[in-house]
């Protein structure tokens, strides 16, 4: 049954003895003998001839292919149906969560920037004397020197990402 088997499917794939034996790593003679019955292959090369063939070793030792009936046809694409409505679902949660993240580090720059438009820079009129507020004083006016330059482009970005994201 195996050798039967080992012949017809390596003839419907088109291969001779010789060309499968160079696949397979193993002399022309080898396969002869597998094919006349004369010796059967280990179980690595077993499945070695079943990569070759494209061909699963179940079908080589023998056991019939039962054909898929058309219910179980139904019964697939309804599964896949419902896979693809699930990652259709899955793709719009994330897309709504980057959208309405980018909406709001939007909003949180406008008013951050806001904030230190109204509020102004009360650490100008400190006392640098006094290490402390020295220290504090000069971390805020970094803070507000970086945000200020940076925030225009940050908020460009984050109103592009929002464009291309939202609901089309």
């Amino acid at each position: 049954m195996l050798n039967e088997n080992i012949k017809t499917i390596r003839k419907s794939k088109g291969l001779s003895q010789e060309e499968f034996a160079i696949k397979l790593n193993v002399v022309r003679q080898t396969v002869s003998k597998w094919e006349r019955g004369l010796s059967v292959p280990d179980s690595d090369m077993l499945i070695t001839i079943s990569d070759v063939l494209e061909t699963p070793v179940s079908v080589l030792l023998g056991e019939k292919v039962s054909e898929t009936k058309p219910d179980d046809l139904k019964v697939i694409s309804e599964r896949l149906e419902a896979i693809n409505l699930q990652l259709a679902r899955r793709k719009t949660l994330k897309r709504k969560i980057l959208h309405y993240s980018f909406v709001g580090l939007a909003v949180l720059i406008l008013l951050t920037f806001l904030i230190i438009v109204l509020v102004g820079s009360p650490y100008l009129t400190w006392d640098y004397s006094d290490p402390e507020t020295a220290v504090m004083g000069t971390f805020i006016h970094a803070f507000e020197f970086v945000f200020v330059r940076l925030s225009p482009f940050l908020l460009i970005g984050l109103i592009a990402g929002a464009i291309l994201t939202r609901k089309q």
